[in-house]
């Protein structure tokens, strides 16, 4: 689809150039993560599909009176390719291109800048002008320089140390006027549709609101114990009641975690999304940046009522059909078509689960960082302590809880268990089978603890098998291997050993399922 150029000035549309100068441009933060053309795209082409289907095969961009918002724009490319489909679908409905470009401009395509910088990059991007009154800007009718990309700078509001709306800490964002204050217009608000009735008039509403939210706020930690906030942008733009929803986030939320277990809950009850697209490996949807649990887009219809299309992609590209099923099956989403049956097959026999079994974190109340004496010399009652990267030596008084547990024989697990690798294949850590007088930090759960030595290697050996590992796969999406991730783990009896031939027959597993289950989970070394 090529983009109209105007006599004597430039395209408004820059991915004609070689390469499209919005495959290229780095993301400036964790939480300012650009959606390449490419994605941005396959989301429009979703809500084309939806709206042909609800108005008997008609194109959504040969409607000059739909109204697009992306409400937290950073480099304008959905604007920019909205307005790029609207300009070849309107070419009969308004024949003139200038008359065409103002009204698409002017009536049609809306956004709010995130920071000052984007907002003039999605100008520039689709105004081909950072001023949308300027001699460059190929819209000829707006009395405002920002046109309809709308950006000012809004502070938090702080009730103590904390941002009442977005819950930013003080001590972080607290910031002078040097610095962006990354206080989102747009969930900073208990009234969304006042808000944009304030921005852009009252009259206007909108049917599609598609985007990019921001993911986090980062304090400069890792990424994994930054707050997510892309959760608040949905829940806001649901509450505008818009015709379609279409939105790019994380896919952490498929299993809830922090900050996300309400906001699950409501997308798996929620009848309204039509479909879902995943992308489980690491870099797909967006080349080079490092998204653990992978990404996902969804559209939300609000005419919709009834079970959500879920496609997985991979290499960004399909994998086998897509499968249209109720979201609420369980109490997380079970991202895998494949997996359902597999699960459903386990599920029959109605066991007691792992979960019910394996500790709280900080299972004897002693944290990562807390390490012992290098030996055992001097201690009256020395423990022989696993911690993180070493073992040391500590006085049984200083185990805080459960020192009941320190003469029994014990499974030991990782709290946490993943790589850098884009596929992860293991999901769990190798168990480590630790005698009495033993304990942890908080470095490990405790799976199982016993009198005798071979049922703790009983369950030792249950958890490297690729079946357990694969059921654990289910509910773990980023690298924290807590409790809850052995939710699907049957409590298989330990008065004999397991290994994966005897648990595919126990559940009465297919070839093809089988085949799944190894395509997806690597053998643990001996």
């Amino acid at each position: 689809m090529s983009a109209p150029v105007l006599e004597g000035q430039a395209s408004f549309a820059l991915r004609g150039h070689n390469p499209d100068v919005l495959t290229c441009i780095a993301n400036l933060s964790n939480d300012e993560v650009f959606t390449p053309p490419e994605l941005a795209n396959q989301m429009l082409d979703t809500v084309a599909d939806a709206w042909a289907d609800a108005h008997d095969g008609a194109s959504i961009w040969q409607n000059p009176d739909v109204t697009f918002l992306d409400p937290f724009t950073k480099s304008g490319v959905f604007l920019r390719e909205i307005t790029a489909r609207l300009t070849d679908g309107l070419a009969e409905v308004i024949p003139d291109l200038q008359d065409r470009v103002d009204h698409i401009l002017t009536k049609q395509v809306y956004g709010i800048g995130i920071t000052q910088l984007t907002a003039l990059l999605a100008r520039r991007s689709v105004y081909c002008s950072k001023d949308a009154t300027g001699q460059h800007s190929i819209a000829k009718s707006f009395d405002r320089d920002w046109g309809n990309i709308w950006f000012d700078r809004t502070e938090h509001t702080w009730a103590g140390d904390k941002c009442a709306y977005c819950g930013a800490g003080k001590s972080g964002y607290g910031r002078g006027d040097e610095l962006e204050t990354h206080a989102y217009a747009f969930i900073h608000t208990t009234d969304p549709r006042a808000l944009l009735a304030r921005m852009f008039g009252a009259d206007v509403q909108f049917d599609v609101i598609i985007g990019n939210p921001p993911y986090q706020l980062d304090d400069g930690g890792p990424s994994n114990s930054a707050t997510p906030i892309y959760q608040m942008f949905v829940e806001n733009a649901f509450a505008l009641e818009a015709r379609y929803v279409t939105m790019v986030t994380p896919s952490r939320w498929f299993s809830g975690g922090r900050g996300l277990d309400r906001f699950r809950d409501r997308m798996l009850s929620s009848r309204r999304l039509r479909k879902l697209v995943d992308f489980p490996k690491l870099y797909d949807g967006f080349p080079g940046v490092k998204i653990r649990g992978g990404v996902s887009y969804f559209l939300w219809d609000r005419d919709h009522a009834g079970d959500c299309e879920i496609q997985t992609m991979w290499d960004n590209t399909p994998l086998g059909d897509s499968v249209t099923r109720p979201l609420d099956a369980y109490d997380v989403l079970v991202r895998r078509n494949e997996a359902i049956a597999i699960l459903e097959k386990v599920r029959e026999l109605d066991e007691v689960t792992l979960d019910t079994r394996v500790s709280a974190g900080k299972p004897f109340g002693l944290r990562t960082f807390f390490h012992g004496a290098p030996d055992p010399h001097g201690l009256a009652e020395p423990v022989e302590l696993y911690g993180s990267q070493r073992v040391s030596w500590i006085e049984r008084s200083a185990v805080a809880q459960h020192s009941e547990w320190i003469d029994e024989w014990k499974v030991l697990m990782t709290a946490v268990q993943g790589t850098s690798a884009a596929v992860e294949t293991k999901f769990l850590s190798k168990p480590i089978v630790a005698g009495p007088g033993t304990a942890c930090t908080e470095t490990y759960l405790v799976a199982g603890h016993f009198a005798d030595q071979t049922t703790a290697d009983r369950l030792a050996a249950y958890l490297r098998t690729r079946f357990a590992r694969f059921m654990v796969s289910l509910r773990k999406s980023t690298q924290h291997a807590n409790r809850d991730v052995y939710k699907f783990v049957p409590a298989v009896p330990l008065d004999e050993d397991w290994n994966d031939e005897t648990l595919y027959e126990r559940y009465g597993l297919s070839g093809d399922e089988i085949a799944f289950i190894e395509s997806q989970v690597a053998e643990h070394d001996v």
